[in-house]
């Protein structure tokens, strides 16, 4: 009996998933672990370079770290939270900083990876901003106080609570965490997996592909690719920017008396 081997067919193969799983760079660490720790001394650093030396007429260094500071400060802390908002401010803006950085990493070249296209950070750090803001809550109402305002809509007929409250509950208690976090890493993922479709396309099409016309239509798919470059640029700072506006928001929630 006679068994016909047929070759694969060749073609594009489409990025996936498994391209976001990278090996191991040695022992346990990976290159998102990596990136993480640049990021947090890329952070630590910037701080510590513009505040080196405080002045009352500030230089070049410290009027970038203030400018910064001020816009999570005044428009994200203040705005959202109120009166007491300047006791979140320093994690607010450490939040910011640190979301960004990761986020950008994901068009530097050498590096162009975004950390938050594995999810695993991404939840971590939505879990802390849950800690703080329901901590924050207990602080405020005290338990039994905290559950009544978060899932306790006033002015609302007492047969339609019965219905609304376990919507609330899951809404403000147990699913914010998990949407803070799948906004943050469907983005990056979504926006690298673009990325790729169109670099990797375009080199296919250039080098690979025995189509005179696809040849011809490489330089379009590398010029998507830059044209996705600076849109991806502008949708990781919008990221950073929501995630640390809903934590804000999330705090000033839960600091009011009734929701």
């Amino acid at each position: 009996m006679t068994i016909l081997a047929t070759a694969p067919t060749p073609g594009f193969n489409a990025p996936g998933v498994e391209d976001f799983q990278l090996p191991p760079l040695f022992g346990e660490v990976t290159k998102p672990v990596l990136q993480f720790v640049l990021a947090a001394i890329i952070v630590y650093a910037f701080f510590a370079y513009t505040a080196r030396r405080p002045a009352l007429v500030p230089s070049k260094a410290q009027f970038l770290g203030e400018s910064f500071h001020g816009m999570v400060r005044n428009s994200i802390a203040r705005d959202n939270i109120g009166p007491e908002y300047l006791k979140y401010v320093p994690y607010l803006t450490t939040l910011f900083a640190f979301i960004l950085v990761n986020n950008l990493f994901g068009i530097i070249p050498l590096i162009q990876f975004p950390s938050f296209s594995h999810p695993g950070v991404a939840y971590a750090l939505a879990i802390m901003s849950w800690l703080i803001y329901n901590v924050v809550g207990i602080r405020r109402h005290g338990f039994v106080g905290y559950m009544r305002v978060s899932t306790w809509p006033p002015g609302v007929p007492w047969w339609v609570r019965i219905i609304l409250t376990p919507i609330e509950f899951l809404s403000n208690i147990l699913l914010r965490p998990v949407t803070l976090s799948l906004r943050l890493f469907g983005n990056m993922f979504a926006g690298h997996l673009l990325l790729l479709v169109f670099i990797l396309g375009g080199e296919y099409m250039l080098l690979h592909s025995e189509s005179i016309l696809l040849g011809v239509l490489s330089p379009f798919a590398f010029g998507m690719g830059i044209v996705f470059t600076f849109f991806e640029a502008f949708i990781q700072v919008v990221q950073a920017y929501v995630f640390t506006i809903l934590t804000a928001s999330y705090i000033g929630t839960v600091l009011a008396d009734d929701h």
